[in-house]
């Protein structure tokens, strides 16, 4: 199969691009950013999603299948960067995608899609609303994003359209955002909280998207792999020390004597779990995660050592 992977560079799409080519599909990617030892089976196109020339990647490859991977968090980019790139990236694959006989897209979104809240519940299902973004609005663009890419579902119902929520990831890429978070020696938390994390192995995730390629399941679905953990046996078992803020000191302190920065918002994913159900993806790709939660944390471990 034709597949074309968009955000192809960073860590993740590079696990998915190899992934994919591996199994013997035909991979090309787009990303502004470079692969320097991409294989030489993996064409990479060096353009802007937005720009004229990653339209005519579209036209000229004929891709079957897009991946679209190329969004960013509020870690690495500012407001109207996130805007343009989530929101304004994620309409240009799908007006591609329409235009050049596109057969299926998968959308990779996160499940913090659904927020964090005292008052939500602990499991989420794919027909829950987002919420909480008002106490998180740096998560605002990706909402949006998630939300346009599910439009296309009866916008465009002979467009094959796959919205995966996938939660946290770990390995020993140390991509996402839960890597960044446990990345130094001490990791803050709030002092009377221990929220429930979900994570599951980059290569997990990588053959998770392989099994949405195979089955071609049409809708939203989540994503995830072993069961959730406590936060505190996270931080234990990567070998990190537990620093525990109080709640009003938390913002002051993050980003200072050795602390990861975080978006104010994110306080609220630190105190509140948000875990998501996974059956209606498993059942409709008969995905199993090949990485439990003691392997996934010990190759972590072993990647970032402190």
């Amino acid at each position: 199969m034709k597949v074309l992977i968009t955000g192809i560079s960073g860590a993740l799409g590079r696990e998915v691009a190899l992934t994919l080519d591996a199994a013997g599909h035909e991979v090309s990617g787009l990303d502004v950013r470079p692969w320097h030892d991409a294989p030489k089976t993996v064409a990479l196109h060096r353009v802007d999603l937005r720009k004229r020339a990653a339209e005519d990647v579209f036209r000229h490859f004929r891709p079957e299948a897009v991946i679209h991977m190329a969004t960013v968090t509020a870690f690495v980019a500012s407001p109207d960067e996130r805007d343009r790139i989530n929101l304004g990236g994620t309409r240009a694959v799908f007006e591609y995608a329409r235009a050049h006989g596109v057969k299926h897209v998968v959308f990779v979104g996160r499940h913090t899609f659904y927020g964090a809240s005292s008052d939500l519940p602990l499991f989420h299902r794919e027909d829950e609303p987002p919420m909480g973004i008002s106490a998180f609005p740096e998560l605002a663009d990706l909402v949006a994003a998630d939300l346009y890419a599910g439009s296309e579902l009866w916008r465009y119902p002979e467009l094959c359209t796959t919205v995966l929520r996938v939660c946290y990831t770990l390995g020993p890429r140390g991509h996402g955002t839960l890597a960044g978070y446990l990345r130094g020696r001490h990791v803050p938390t709030v002092f009377g909280f221990d929220p429930l994390f979900q994570f599951m192995h980059e290569n997990d995730v990588a053959h998770a998207i392989g099994a949405t390629l195979k089955a071609r399941p049409r809708g939203v679905f989540n994503v995830a792999g072993p069961p959730a953990l406590p936060l505190s046996v996270i931080i234990k078992q990567t070998g990190r020390k537990r620093a525990m803020l109080p709640d009003f000191a938390f913002e002051a302190m993050v980003g200072r004597f050795g602390l990861p920065a975080l978006p104010v918002g994110a306080v609220e994913h630190i105190k509140y779990p948000v875990v998501v159900d996974p059956k209606a993806f498993n059942d409709a790709t008969d995905f199993i995660a090949r990485y439990d939660e003691v392997k996934t944390l010990a190759e972590f471990r072993q990647a970032f050592p402190v």
